[in-house]
């Protein structure tokens, strides 16, 4: 969350061209700020520099790149800190760890050749006041744009808002695909196969090549005529909406699931019917990993329960509950037992299947 009075950078895209140059550091002058120009190349900046100077000769100008001694490096540094100078000429060297509240105009040479973080980053070096903050991103007119190129400075100048940096970042995962976490990689094609997928195939080759049996987490699928979701009039946003499906998705005991509750009772207020029925699928769903059991058919008159292969239940400890609670048992194969109920609707069905869960072992 940004603070209260900060302004989101505006932010412009523009063939290079001196007069747009000049205008954007004159503007910067005549309301008392000062400038950074980013160009990355060492061997060019100080003709650069000089070319600067000439456009706009009240301004002071300062070099900073990494290849300059250290000493002299931080005095460049402290003088325009100190606002004895009024533009900083300069490479990357400044794209993280830089506040300067004073410095609200960034100019971006040759933005094509920045990936789509770096470019963030370097945004990131002004706005950090209260003052309107300008970014200009300088393309070289004869300049032969990637398409790669051409996706990060779109994704650019479409994510300027404040707070923008996470729809950022998973663009720019898009655009360059999931490293290898296994590897020196950094990009890849984790894409072409999901994220979930990936880590599922990592986690059976690891446990392959250190010996051990690797075991599938179960994940059980309850079928039960009940509303069960989340309404877009609790929960107006679609990407939380999601988000809390997946965390929900993946909780795996009670505590949790409390604290899950409390959660979005806190933030969304008392919840609806419907999401109430989540919990209690949830809360089935919770039990039913416990106990190994794969599938749950509820209705009104019955139960059918379709258990793993790695399942703890005997069926004897089935018929000896089934006996207890006055319920009678099928076993229709192998792995599938039948319970028959009397119930006034799917909600009691749901609730007795997760009181006979518990009581399982």
């Amino acid at each position: 969350t940004p603070p209260e009075d900060r302004l989101a950078i505006q932010t412009y895209l523009t063939p290079y061209d001196e007069a747009t140059v000049r205008d954007a550091i004159e503007k910067e002058l005549e309301r008392g700020g000062q400038v950074f120009f980013v160009h990355n190349r060492v061997r060019t900046i100080e003709t650069i520099a000089e070319r600067l100077r000439r456009l706009v000769p009240r301004a002071r100008f300062a070099v900073a790149h990494g290849q300059m001694h250290g000493d002299d490096l931080e005095d460049t540094m402290m003088r325009f800190l100190k606002r004895e100078t009024d533009v900083l000429v300069c490479t990357t060297i400044i794209e993280s760890g830089l506040d300067i509240p004073s410095t609200n105009t960034i100019i971006i040479n040759e933005a094509d050749n920045f990936g789509l973080s770096q470019i963030y980053q370097l945004r990131g070096r002004v706005g950090r006041s209260s003052e309107n903050a300008y970014a200009y991103l300088l393309v070289s007119k004869d300049a032969m744009m990637t398409r790669q190129a051409e996706k990060r400075l779109k994704a650019l100048m479409d994510f300027t808002q404040l707070g923008a940096g996470i729809h950022l970042a998973m663009h720019d995962l898009k655009i360059r695909g999931g490293g290898n976490i296994l590897g020196f990689s950094q990009t890849g094609h984790i894409s072409a196969i999901g994220y979930e997928l990936y880590l599922k195939l990592t986690e059976e080759a690891i446990a392959e090549l250190k010996g051990e049996e690797h075991h599938e987490e179960i994940n059980p699928e309850i079928n039960v005529d009940i509303p069960a979701y989340i309404p877009a009039e609790y929960m107006s946003d679609i990407d939380v909406r999601l988000n809390i499906y997946r965390r929900l998705s993946g909780i795996n005991d009670q505590e949790d699931l409390e604290i899950m509750k409390e959660e979005m009772r806190d933030r969304f207020g008392p919840p609806r019917p419907e999401v109430l029925n989540l919990f209690s699928v949830m809360e089935t769903r919770i039990e039913m990993k416990k106990k190994g059991i794969t599938r749950l058919d509820a209705s009104r008159a019955s139960l059918v329960l379709t258990f793993s292969g790695r399942t703890m239940v005997k069926p004897g400890e089935l018929v000896r509950l089934a006996e207890k609670r006055r319920l009678k048992v099928q076993f229709l194969d192998g792995n599938r037992a039948k319970m028959s109920i009397q119930k006034q609707s799917a909600i009691d069905a749901l609730a007795e299947a997760k009181v006979i869960f518990r009581d399982l072992g």
